[in-house]
């Protein structure tokens, strides 16, 4: 992992391994994003799996919904770091944005992550 800005994906399940892997693959970029799964704990636990995922870098924690365990764990034990945000709704069309925006801030990162990601999600 690069020390500069990286991505830790916080979900339900294996989703997260999943979204990493075809962002992955998909853009040949690998070591920017870390996987992390509430699967076999408790609050407790997935908050320290998020904090060690986030170990004191500069991040973008993407998470699956607005609201659940993710989230709150998240939003309990990062919310007093300034070089963090949190980016619910994460879907592929982010991730593959976030691997490819280069050396980018927080801010930077987040708001392509919002805006990315909501132009992804439509009719046609």
């Amino acid at each position: 992992m690069s020390d500069g800005l990286h991505g830790v994906v916080v979900c339900h399940g294996d989703l997260a391994r999943a979204l990493i892997d075809s962002a992955e693959g998909i853009s040949g970029v690998r070591g920017r994003l870390v996987a992390v799964t509430n699967t076999g704990c408790d609050r407790s636990a997935l908050e320290e799996r998020i904090v060690e995922a986030v170990g004191g870098r500069p991040s973008i924690v993407f998470l699956d919904m607005p609201s659940g365990s993710c989230v709150f764990a998240a939003m309990r034990r990062l919310a007093p770091l300034t070089d963090v945000r949190l980016v619910t709704g994460v879907n592929l069309a982010m991730l593959l944005d976030f691997l490819l925006s280069g050396d980018v801030s927080v801010d930077v990162a987040a708001g392509r992550a919002v805006e990315t990601g909501a132009k992804a999600i439509g009719l046609r």
